[in-house]
């Protein structure tokens, strides 16, 4: 993941926990601000098994946030749909 702020980019990497067709919930290595405007890459067990997407951080607590994607392809929403779908079956 990077955020852009104070004029330069900054990584940081996290933990996934949830995941729908709209966001991500994740645990960070940093604290993010709610409204920061976050670049995240993370895998996926289906092809192209990863996905990249701009997302808005709309709540933290601490370490652990959740995310709303913003400008989602057609492309990569039948990826998260078939990512949601293949995780519901596996847990």
């Amino acid at each position: 993941m990077s955020v852009f702020r104070d004029g330069t980019t900054t990584s940081l990497w996290g933990r996934t926990s949830e995941l729908g067709q709209d966001g991500v919930g994740a645990t960070l290595s940093s604290e993010l601000k709610v409204g920061e405007v976050v670049s995240l890459e993370f895998p996926i067990p289906v092809p192209p098994y990863f996905l990249k997407v701009r997302a808005i951080a709309r709540y933290c607590e601490g370490l652990r946030c959740g995310f709303e994607f913003l400008i989602v392809t057609e492309e990569q929403r039948e990826t998260l749909r078939r990512t949601c779908e293949v995780l519901a079956s596996v847990f």
